[in-house]
């Protein structure tokens, strides 16, 4: 197995991962920006090494950085997690001609998966549903318009290389089609700097549910089930569930079987997640395949038990699977909450800063990928999430309510974020009858909004005793940094 390994990103999944490599006996390597220099990643990891300012592109994204790094380390990997370069068939490459292994598929399937209209291509030859739509070269406004009457509308106007909702737009009327398109070429070329997009049908009342898949590199791929990924905002996932409340046991069987058959026909290897648009009468379509890990990946681990990250290290080494499809159980329910430092009452507006007191929800079934701690300051440079909160229950019912008594626990003091706004779709009955799709939070957006009672979200007691506790020891120099106590780590800068 690999001695030491270097984890190519930030945040909690950068603590997730090194916590599986830890438990594994593989040594750590982490990278940090100047924003970054005080996360717990750093302060836990075996070595930790600067890489840059602030700004991704002058860090995180510098794949000759990574690669020196981990020659000076002396890590034989390197696991990017997710985001940054963690689908960056280049860095792959990069990688590989190194010799260092890249924790994830071949740059080959990362580039035909990444690019969405290669994708859909290439899933169309191999059988797998697709969702109809117009992916040709010839994007002239008349083609354009032609091919938009074929499909009927509505259509949903997509980037080829987006992800996370850039690049995107809904179309009801062809009089607004070519501006449409014009919009989602524009903000394409500034988050990809890849203009090309192409249409899709929009499904009524979409679902969107993903399959986690696992495939070694001796042909074997399995499913782990699925995920309804549903309730979003602008497009970006906010709480995720296993397994989804509208599946049915054919169902699964039939989608699972064409997210191994999508996997098998690229030659995938590795931790991968195909996605799909479902709509109320089970119909399902192909949207795209994450060639890395996804954020709501621990969901599928409290239910299969299986650590998704130790399996792509063992894929990586070169391993063979060790559980076969007929082995893979789903017990129980778990639901995952990303927690944001940011105003869902004001468009959900980021809202970094400094934590001033954090306390997180504890007990049974209760899980936090988190890594920060009080006096961490939330940096405006990136993704503004805190934590990922996850519970597991029984059933659906006892998830729910273990949620929301670990909501009402979850104590952040010193910037806004998104907990209070989560509680209430844990209290809203439609979603408490798991009868809801992607339009939840558009369609239910007055129900969900700050009860009109309160001027202001207000601090209970408990809240304002943890606040002046602070400022109290804090004024008589009593706060320390526990982390900065611990000389166990090599450090190095």
């Amino acid at each position: 197995m690999f001695k030491k390994i270097l984890i190519a990103n930030r945040g909690e999944i950068a603590l997730r991962i090194i916590r599986s490599a830890r438990e594994m006996g593989i040594q750590t390597v982490a990278v940090f920006s100047d924003a970054d220099r005080e996360s717990m990643p750093v302060k836990v990891a075996d070595e930790a090494y600067y890489i840059g300012k602030s700004s991704a592109n002058e860090s995180y994204l510098v794949a000759e950085k990574l690669i020196e790094v981990a020659k000076k380390s002396g890590a034989e990997a390197i696991h990017p997690g997710y985001g940054f370069l963690s689908e960056n068939a280049s860095f792959s490459e990069l990688c590989k001609k190194e010799g260092i292994v890249f924790i994830g598929p071949d740059a080959n399937a990362i580039r035909t998966m990444g690019d969405k209209i290669t994708a859909r291509k290439t899933m169309m030859k191999s059988g797998v549903n697709v969702v109809p739509g117009y992916q040709d070269a010839d994007s002239s406004d008349e083609k354009i318009l032609i091919e938009a009457r074929k499909i009927g509308f509505p259509v949903m106007v997509k980037a080829s290389a987006g992800g996370g909702g850039k690049g995107m737009r809904l179309v009801h009327e062809e009089k607004d089609l070519l501006n449409a398109v014009k919009m989602a070429k524009g903000e394409a070329k500034s988050a990809f700097g890849n203009d090309t997009v192409y249409l899709e049908k929009y499904i009524n009342s979409p679902h969107h549910i993903e399959f986690q898949i696992l495939a070694d590199k001796h042909g074997n791929v399995i499913h782990i089930n699925e995920r309804e990924c549903s309730v979003q905002r602008r497009h970006q996932k906010v709480i995720e569930e296993t397994p989804s409340p509208l599946m049915t046991a054919e169902l699964r069987q039939i989608m699972g079987n064409q997210a191994v058959l999508a996997a098998k026909s690229v030659n995938y290897s590795g931790a991968g997640t195909i996605e799909f648009l479902v709509d109320d009468n089970l119909n399902f379509y192909f949207l795209e395949m994450n060639t890395r890990l996804q954020v709501e990946h621990p969901i599928t681990e409290m239910t299969s038990g299986i650590d998704l990250v130790k399996e792509q290290i063992r894929i990586a080494y070169g391993e063979k699977l060790t559980i076969a499809q007929k082995d893979v159980k789903q017990t129980g329910h778990s639901i995952e909450c990303r927690i944001y430092a940011e105003d869902p009452d004001n468009n959900f507006m980021p809202s970094p800063g400094k934590i001033l007191n954090i306390k997180e929800p504890s007990g049974i079934g209760i899980r936090v990928d988190g890594y920060v701690y009080s006096g961490f300051t939330i940096p405006m440079n990136y993704d503004p999430m805190i934590a990922k909160l996850i519970v597991a229950g029984k059933d659906r019912n006892d998830a729910v309510e273990r949620m929301r008594r670990a909501l009402l626990e979850y104590r952040i003091l010193g910037l806004k974020h998104n907990i209070p706004y989560l509680y209430r779709i844990f209290k809203h009955q439609k979603f408490i009858e798991g009868k809801y799709d992607t339009r939840f939070i558009e369609m239910y957006s007055e129900d969900l909004k700050i009860p009109k009672t309160q001027n202001s979200e207000k601090l209970d007691a408990t809240a304002i005793a943890i606040y002046l506790d602070y400022f109290n020891r804090a004024k008589n120099n009593t706060v320390t940094n526990e982390f900065k106590q611990n000389s166990n780590w090599k450090k190095f800068n």
